[in-house]
């Protein structure tokens, strides 16, 4: 029992007992600092200093540029630069999915692969039903005289922008006999021109080519989208000049005519005119004579 007594007082009396440091002069022996000491004030500011230095780290690296610099850390710049690429890549993504189904609808109408609604399938859009037997589709005379006015005033310059002031002209794709007129009851929206095989076919207007393939019912297709929302169709071409995605002037040769698909029964253009999803008469602004 008295042995353990001991052993704390031991233990106490070694952490408080006082050392003295001394550095002195190695030539003189003269005596520069004197410091007392205790094995307990040693280890208190060892474990202090110990405590104060990792603070002091982890400061430096939370709070200050040099954390870039310690792996695993990434910069703020490049972190901004991450954020803004992922929102453009996800608006990018939504960009195309858009186009693909837009291409896609195109397509399949193009290819008759719609089978919910009755259609003139030698037609790019589904115009609306027009219930011809409801409607009396008599003009009287007022009406004619007005439809004989307006032909003659817009024959050429229909498309007027109203920001710019500037008329939109409509140029013939290519001159030649009307085999079969456009006929809003019997769903050909279309004009077909009798021409001679590989006849150029050419723009009506500026524009860009969003259609330009190949399809079973009506041959090399072409597709111009212009302004003012008008879309115009050029169809049965014996070859294409043009691909997806080019740039066309007004005037400027997009095809050569044709016999090409299973919708023809011999050298002409089928030619289309669609004005914000609605299909118009070409010969209502363009003189194929």
């Amino acid at each position: 029992m008295d042995e353990r007594k001991k052993r704390p007082k031991r233990l106490k009396r070694k952490l408080l007992d006082k050392y003295r440091l001394v550095v002195l002069n190695e030539d003189t022996f003269e005596e520069r600092i004197s410091l007392k000491l205790t094995r307990l004030n040693v280890f208190v500011l060892v474990s202090l200093s110990a405590i104060l230095l990792v603070l002091s780290t982890l400061i430096l690296i939370a709070f200050t540029p040099l954390r870039e610099y310690i792996p695993g850390y990434s910069s703020t710049a490049l972190k901004k630069q991450a954020t803004q690429l992922t929102f453009t890549a996800d608006s990018l993504q939504q960009i195309i999915n858009m186009n693909d189904k837009y291409y896609e609808s195109i397509k399949k109408v193009l290819q008759g692969d719609v089978s919910k609604v009755d259609f003139n399938k030698d037609s790019i859009i589904q115009a609306v039903k027009i219930e011809v037997n409801e409607v009396d589709l008599r003009p009287n005379q007022e009406d004619s005289i007005l439809r004989e006015k307006v032909d003659k005033e817009d024959k050429y310059n229909l498309f007027e922008s109203a920001k710019s002031g500037t008329n939109f002209v409509l140029f013939p794709p290519v001159n030649g006999t009307i085999s079969e007129p456009y006929n809003l009851k019997e769903r050909h929206y279309a004009v077909d021109l009798v021409v001679a095989k590989n006849t150029p076919i050419k723009a009506t207007a500026d524009g860009s080519v969003i259609f330009a393939e190949w399809t079973a019912e009506t041959g090399y297709v072409i597709i111009l989208e212009h302004s003012q929302g008008l879309l115009s169709v050029y169809k049965h071409n014996a070859s294409l000049t043009k691909a997806q995605g080019d740039l066309v002037k007004a005037g400027e040769v997009i095809a050569t005519s044709g016999n090409t698909g299973d919708y023809t029964t011999g050298p002409h253009l089928h030619f289309e005119l669609w004005n914000n999803g609605y299909p118009i008469n070409p010969t209502n602004f363009i003189d194929f004579k």
